[in-house]
């Protein structure tokens, strides 16, 4: 019997877990077996390192980069991973990479990564920030039967009406940052308020926005104004404007990266941040640092992990000082949710004992526990949603501040349970294995 990550199952016995597929043969699918037939694998990683989500793409390069190296050469982690101990690959082969710049955009992801499948025989595809590049990246990995661990994406559709067999998210959903943060918005700021949105217009703002809603208007909020946004806007004014004379007493911002950053500095300007509270429900990794904690200060978001979440988290202690060692700052969410989808691939492939996708697919989606550095995770088999905790955060003033990338105070820790949608309201239908 291979043990896996976690020491406890997810409320049921695992057949799966105690009979390894690895002395079977499996028939050609995907770009398996020939992408393993060497003493290595390829893994190729798709971020944005330009356009509006450029620092979040770069984040996310290193800790995938970091990784890999974890995985090939052994590290404090994964030396407290069962499956992961010897530190020599994943089932003994070396892990070579790619890194694609994504441009913020679809089709250069999509491009990209068709060309890691059919040139170098990706055996996994990780990546994206944008959720229109997730839900893009999931259709291809269904199409070329080649998994997807999805390590940035916020949109419900990503684990939702575009769910994909061959696709995992790791982030938590829209639906369940905002679930978790509702309650804190109503205990902290009460619950006569008016909410007054800037919303990207696609469909991580499309969901965030719906699911916000729901979530606030269910504590007596009121919903005054949407204003939609192309993504990659860089004047705000008009849109700002209409969110300042809607009667709301909320500016909740639901941009991300470049977008929010400058949205914030214009709602800064135009005098709305001082008369109005800020929220933020799935804040940008580089927010704080490039706006200061004078305007974030005070905020109210989420986002999927902030380090500081080290003192909670034994492995994500090691993460970070690893990663800062090697980086010379400390590791945001980007980072580490590519990290952590490596590592919980690796493991599901050794539990698996084959590269042999659907083997793997299946461990993925057996319910085993995962002690990362989030804590305990796994994946919920009915749309491969990872079951997560959801931090719940504050701004921190200046002169709350214990050093220069001290920007916020975790409120709560929002086990995912607690959180999840209902499965049959997701729209979620997952194909079946071999389509």
């Amino acid at each position: 019997m291979r043990a896996g990550i976690g020491a406890s199952v997810a409320g049921f016995f695992l057949p799966y877990a105690t009979s390894p597929a690895w002395a079977k043969d499996y028939p050609a699918l995907g770009t398996f077996p020939a992408g393993t037939n060497g003493s290595s694998i390829f893994v190729g990683c798709l971020v944005p390192l330009t356009g509006p989500y450029s620092a979040s793409g770069k984040d996310m390069r290193l800790g995938f980069e970091l990784a890999v190296e974890h995985l090939n050469n052994g590290s404090r982690v994964t030396e407290q991973i069962p499956t992961l101990k010897k530190g020599k690959g994943v089932l003994g082969k070396k892990i070579e990479f790619q890194v694609a710049d994504a441009e913020t955009k679809p089709d250069p992801a999509v491009q990209a990564a068709t060309r890691y499948v059919r040139e170098n025989k990706a055996i996994m595809l990780t990546g994206a920030v944008s959720s229109a590049v997730a839900v893009a990246l999931e259709e291809l990995g269904q199409r070329e039967h080649t998994i997807v661990m999805i390590g940035n994406s916020s949109s419900n559709d990503t684990t939702g009406k575009d769910c994909q067999r061959y696709g995992f998210r790791s982030q938590d959903s829209a639906y369940m940052a905002s679930k978790a943060l509702a309650p804190v918005l109503a205990k902290e700021l009460g619950k006569d308020r008016k909410a007054g949105y800037l919303v990207p217009d696609y469909t991580f703002g499309h969901t965030i926005f719906a699911s916000m809603k729901q979530f606030t208007e269910a504590q007596g909020w009121k919903t005054s104004i949407e204003q939609l946004a192309p993504l990659g806007t860089t004047d705000f004014s008009s849109y700002l404007l209409n969110i300042a004379n809607s009667g709301a007493d909320v500016f909740v911002n639901l941009a991300f990266g470049a977008d929010a950053v400058a949205s914030t500095k214009q709602a800064q300007q135009f005098g709305i941040l001082p008369r109005m509270k800020y929220v933020v429900p799935d804040i940008s990794q580089f927010q704080a640092k490039e706006l200061g904690a004078e305007i974030m200060g005070g905020s109210y978001g989420s986002q999927p992990w902030w380090w500081t979440e080290q003192d909670t988290y034994p492995l994500a202690k090691f993460f970070v000082e690893d990663f800062e060692k090697k980086n010379h700052y400390k590791p945001r969410w980007g980072a580490s949710e590519v990290y952590l989808q490596m590592l919980v691939w690796a493991d599901a492939v050794e539990r698996a004992g084959t590269f042999y996708p659907i083997e793997v697919i299946k461990a993925l989606e057996s319910g085993q526990k995962v002690n990362s550095i989030y804590g305990e995770v796994y994946y919920r088999a009915g749309d491969h949603q990872m079951v997560r905790p959801v931090p719940i955060m504050i701004g921190k003033k200046p002169n709350e501040m214990k050093g220069p990338e001290d920007y916020y105070r975790i409120v709560d820790l929002v086990p995912g349970e607690q959180v999840l949608p209902p499965l049959n309201e997701t729209g979620c239908h997952l194909q079946p294995y071999e389509t």
